[in-house]
């Protein structure tokens, strides 16, 4: 890849998207999962809990594949957790586009703090919580882990999109953090601010095209696929 990316701190930069010669155009679309108990709760859910989606969850996965049926999809990948798979199938079902499992997009681990309500982790693990409210890019969750290794590995997976495709349409199928974090990563936002410089709901669609001139948000948690009802459904 003629291009490269250059890795700050804080930031990964896409600085030069070539390759062999030819620009690469490449529009990818970042979908979070559909609702889990775990997000209807408010909990710290990482690569560490593996929920599926609840039957409200598989109507929002129905809705954004009934939406997207006509896209045309150079490349489905979703992360390995049930949650994103379930999400993921649906729209591979509905457009026979296969879907392929990519661990870069898994979650980020939460470690101790798994499954336990923010409230529960301050008390329980206050001054960790306190360094990770922060600055979670280097400061990780009790045994997990810092935002700034999440950009890493999504970085990775960029990487090989670039490479495997000069353009397209890639739907990449993953979790509220992570997308964040990449977002971030992407529009050179500092990670460390990646929990209160953008929103990502449940169902929610974020699209960056890949280009001459850069990364380009085009759309950030858009949820037109979904009704009202699922629109208003509490939880994060």
């Amino acid at each position: 890849m003629n291009g490269e990316w250059s890795l700050s701190p804080q930031r990964v930069r896409l600085t030069c998207p070539e390759r062999r010669g030819h620009v690469v155009n490449l529009t990818l679309y970042f979908l979070r999962h559909g609702q889990t108990a775990d997000s209807r709760a408010n909990l710290f859910c990482g690569s560490g809990r593996d929920p599926a989606l609840t039957p409200d969850g598989v109507a929002m996965a129905a809705s954004f594949a009934a939406a997207y049926k006509d896209a045309t999809w150079t490349a489905i990948y979703a992360s390995p957790l049930t949650r994103a798979v379930q999400t993921a199938r649906a729209v591979a079902d509905a457009t026979a586009v296969p879907m392929e499992q990519r661990a870069e997009l898994a979650e980020i681990a939460y470690g101790a703090w798994e499954g336990l309500t923010p409230e529960q982790v301050d008390r329980d693990f206050h001054d960790d919580y306190v360094r990770w409210t922060a600055d979670p890019a280097w400061n990780p969750p009790t045994n997990g882990e810092p935002a700034i290794a999440v950009a890493r590995r999504v970085r990775r997976l960029i990487d090989d999109l670039a490479e495997r495709f000069e353009s397209g349409q890639i739907l990449l199928v993953s979790h509220k953090a992570t997308i964040r974090i990449a977002l971030c990563s992407l529009l050179e936002i500092d990670v460390g601010r990646f929990r209160y410089r953008l929103g990502c709901p449940v169902a929610s669609l974020s699209v960056v095209e890949l280009a001459a001139h850069g990364p380009l948000l085009h759309r950030l948690a858009d949820r037109a696929h979904l009704d009202a009802r699922l629109r208003e459904l509490p939880g994060t």
